[in-house]
């Protein structure tokens, strides 16, 4: 009989010291250094599913995962333990014990993105945006964006050969903000295929920059080519920044 019990962790990370969140042969990753952390305090090998994938150099200002541990886990003293041992790129927020069949990556309902960008070289920032000297024009880029409300299959902005099932997404909302020097682009949906947000973002920007017309982002998108999208953004301005779950999988 398994009496192992479920908890979600919380965290978030500075993604330029990983090759992503998937642990990977010969690879420095998120996930194997938090498989590492929890297996050095338990005593015992733990794995863990996280939300979904971020790719090499994307942060994440929230993540969250789930692992199965049998035996009593005192919340409090594991989160001060895990980040004594993980390194300063990974912060550990919250355990919460959860339904023993919620899911990290099934359950989750909504994710959330935002992108930065800055417009002059800024030694605070240079890790976490994309310096673009040249200033784009928002109104252009959230007429293109709302496109992305109408449609439902993205294949033109996904990774090519990706295993995956299908290319639907249900986007919730997208948009552009101007935001002292810098602007944010903040898009909401049910899930997201690799690499769509940097294809969205760099398509966006060719639109803000004269190089497209913002009705173009429509034909882009029935195309279902991925050749037909912009260049992918740079990885270091993306962050994973919400993901909401029911509240009934909480037990606490």
């Amino acid at each position: 009989m398994n009496t192992s019990k479920r908890y979600f962790l919380e965290l978030s990370y500075h993604g330029a010291d990983f090759h992503g969140w998937q642990s990977q042969k010969n690879a420095h990753s998120v996930q194997k250094e938090i498989e590492s952390a929890l297996s050095t305090y338990f005593r015992k090998p733990i794995s863990i599913m996280g939300s979904g994938r971020t790719d090499t150099g994307v942060h994440a200002a929230m993540q969250v995962c789930h692992f199965d541990f049998e035996g009593t886990v005192d919340l409090e003293r594991t989160v001060k333990a895990l980040n004594g041992i993980l390194p300063k790129s990974i912060a550990i927020h919250t355990i919460r014990p959860v339904n023993p069949d919620a899911h990290a990556r099934f359950d989750a309902v909504e994710r959330s993105y935002f992108y930065r960008v800055i417009f002059r070289k800024n030694p605070f920032l240079d890790q976490f945006a994309w310096v673009c000297f040249h200033s784009p024009e928002l109104d252009k880029m959230n007429q293109a964006a709302r496109y992305l409300l109408d449609h439902e299959d993205f294949e033109c902005f996904s990774k090519i050969h990706t295993e995956v099932k299908h290319f639907r997404c249900q986007i919730k909302s997208a948009h552009w903000e101007q935001k002292e020097g810098e602007l944010l682009f903040h898009i909401t949906a049910n899930r997201f295929l690799r690499g769509m947000v940097r294809a969205i973002v760099g398509t966006l920007m060719e639109i803000g920059l004269g190089k497209r017309h913002p009705d173009e982002m429509n034909l882009i998108i029935k195309s279902r080519e991925r050749s037909k999208a912009g260049k992918a953004a740079p990885a270091k301005g993306l962050f994973l920044s919400k993901i909401i779950y029911p509240n009934e999988i909480y037990l606490d």
